[in-house]
């Protein structure tokens, strides 16, 4: 057995780092799933680790209404904020340093998150949470019976796509802060605070543009952590 397939048959990847995109990205991806719809707390994976990790229970009844989960070795940095100014007519707007978030529709319901899925990018939301770039691309379940031919996002029922945007809006409140909605079509957060900060939606795109924002992210992606293939030699240098 070669070197780097022990290295696969011994260890668990991490989902972020150790899991390519997909031979096809940005067309096909790979996507790992942190929450389904039915889930009353928000996970997150703890990027240290590669474990998926409580980040807080949901406050509200609302839930997040697809599979939602990250596009591996994608990361939102100078290039994606580069791109929302573009397409916002807005300035300074930087990444959020996560990797790139994905909402993924299908018709099986499925209990659990924590797994791999392959997905095919239509569109997606151009969300902004105070000054940071929080892209959420819209996908479709590869092979999916009821959303796997839709191509754009034009194809989805538009209430669907307004509950993607209400849950992303809302789903940082904070009871007793102080919220209110803005004229622009988003929340301000914690105005009873010093701090106010501001999430808004400008902007619903279509799959070409979803496909420029993966492959900002994967840009990015490098930049911050280098080469996967670099990387994945050097760690089978290391091994021997």
């Amino acid at each position: 057995m070669a070197d780097s397939d022990l290295f696969h048959f011994l260890l668990q990847a991490h989902p972020w780092h150790g899991i390519s995109p997909g031979v096809d990205c940005p067309a096909r991806v790979t996507a790992y799933v942190e929450i389904v719809p039915t889930d009353t707390v928000k996970y997150e994976l703890d990027k240290p680790t590669g474990l998926l990790r409580v980040d807080r229970p949901q406050r509200f009844s609302s839930l997040c209404p697809t599979l939602y989960g990250f596009i591996p070795q994608t990361y939102c940095g100078d290039s994606l904020g580069a791109r929302c100014d573009e397409r916002t007519g807005k300035s300074g707007i930087k990444g959020d340093a996560d990797p790139l978030d994905i909402c993924v529709l299908t018709e099986k319901s499925i209990p659990k998150g924590g797994f791999l899925l392959e997905a095919v990018p239509i569109g997606g939301l151009r969300m902004i949470d105070g000054n940071e770039a929080d892209d959420k691309i819209i996908a479709v379940l590869a092979g999916d019976a009821v959303y796997g031919d839709m191509k754009d996002v034009d194809a989805i029922p538009k209430t669907l796509v307004d509950r993607l945007r209400h849950y992303f809006l809302t789903y940082k409140q904070i009871p007793g802060e102080g919220s209110s909605w803005t004229k622009a079509g988003g929340w301000k957060v914690g105005e009873s605070t010093a701090s106010v900060k501001q999430v808004e939606i400008p902007e619903i795109y279509d799959r070409a543009e979803a496909h420029e924002v993966i492959r900002r992210t994967r840009v990015d992606y490098a930049a911050k952590f280098g080469d996967p293939a670099e990387n994945n030699a050097k760690l089978m240098k290391l091994l021997r």
